[in-house]
């Protein structure tokens, strides 16, 4: 591991060269490539550069042991920094843990009712809300890019597809996909009695044009007349568009705008990342057999989590977390679940990295 951090020091030193070279700087492709690349390992760089301040001290302390005039304030300094050094060096492995190439991403969220009818459409609804809520916590931009409304109306939603960008999106919401579970009484419910339906989200690193590329002959698009309820540009122009791309048999339904043109833009963006998602899928397979990697962010077809408003709890099952104050997690409120995910997913790759070692 220490070899490791050597050489990492060393291109960071070398990077701080560079970028102090007045062609990079004229340069500004090259310029921000190394600014990134600066920027991804000066944080195991300050670690590291700790680690060996701390060892230093310790071994200076010990040698003044024996002197009777600094012995006192050498132990008192010794004791620090060897109760210290443990947790910097838990620091630097989790750092030095192969990063995921989408933590950077933008996500495409995907939300859509599940079992359990029009509450179903109404938990879609909150849990739209929720992520919403908590764009806005972390000053992110919410794109919604596809609604379709619940019949019943009520607020609820069968499917809602938004773009979010920001700093780390993916990073810090990527283990939200998966089957969420919902326990409480609904309005239309006379008797009292609690119900429990489902939706699924799904986070998806949004692709980028470099990541994505789709030959026009892959693709068959269709323009139709949008569906939905009234309003004045509803079922009187042809602007919403479905784009099927044949080689996968993925279709993507866009409607929203009263230009084709968006529509057409906004489907093609869902699509690239839909193709990215299911190249992901495949690599993962092939590398953990029938286990999906963590990189993809957790097996959709398991119940993840429970919000249950008679007790007033939601509950992460993959982890053990649990915490009250649902209202506050619809509001977006649930930074503590989130970071109880990362631990735990961190720790995990930690026993891996181990393991194969």
């Amino acid at each position: 591991m220490f070899d490791k951090l050597k050489d990492v020091e060393a291109r960071y030193v070398a990077l701080d060269g560079m970028l102090c070279n007045p062609e990079i700087l004229a340069d500004t492709t090259q310029y921000l490539k190394l600014t990134k690349e600066r920027a991804d390992i000066v944080d195991i760089v300050k670690s590291y550069r700790e680690y060996e301040a701390t060892t230093q001290r310790i071994k200076e302390n010990k040698s003044l042991m024996d002197d009777p005039e600094l012995k006192e304030l050498a132990k008192m300094e010794l004791q620090e920094d060897e109760a210290r050094l443990p947790t910097i060096e838990a620091e630097l492995k989790l750092l030095l843990l192969p990063k995921d190439p989408n933590d950077d991403k933008n996500i495409m969220l995907e939300i859509r009712a599940g079992a359990g009818g029009d509450e179903a459409a109404i938990f879609a609804a909150d849990l739209f809300r929720m992520y919403s809520r908590y764009a806005e916590r972390n000053q992110w931009k919410l794109e919604l890019l596809s609604q379709n409304a619940s019949n019943a109306g009520g607020g609820g939603l069968k499917e809602v597809i938004a773009s979010i960008s920001g700093d780390k999106v993916y990073s810090k919401l990527k283990y939200e996909s998966g089957v969420h579970r919902v326990q409480r009484v609904p309005a239309t419910e006379s008797q009292g009695r609690v119900h429990t339906s489902t939706s699924t989200v799904a986070v998806l690193p949004e692709a980028e044009d470099v990541d994505v590329t789709i030959a026009e002959k892959d693709l068959r698009i269709d323009v139709m007349r949008a569906g939905g309820p009234g309003g004045q540009s509803v079922n009187t122009t042809d602007s919403a568009v479905r784009i099927t791309h044949i080689p996968s048999n993925l279709v993507v339904i866009c409607q929203d705008e009263k230009s084709q043109h968006k529509n057409k833009a906004k489907a093609m963006r869902v699509l690239k990342t839909r193709l990215l998602e299911q190249r992901q899928a495949k690599i993962d397979a092939e590398r953990a057999g029938e286990r999906r990697s963590q990189i993809g962010g957790g097996d959709r077809s398991e119940k993840i989590r429970t919000y249950n408003f008679p007790q007033d709890r939601l509950t992460d099952h993959r982890v053990g977390h649990s915490r009250h104050n649902l209202q506050g997690v619809l509001d977006g409120d649930f930074q503590d679940t989130l970071d109880a995910l990362r631990t735990h997913f961190q720790a995990e790759a930690l026993k891996d990295a181990a393991g194969g070692s």
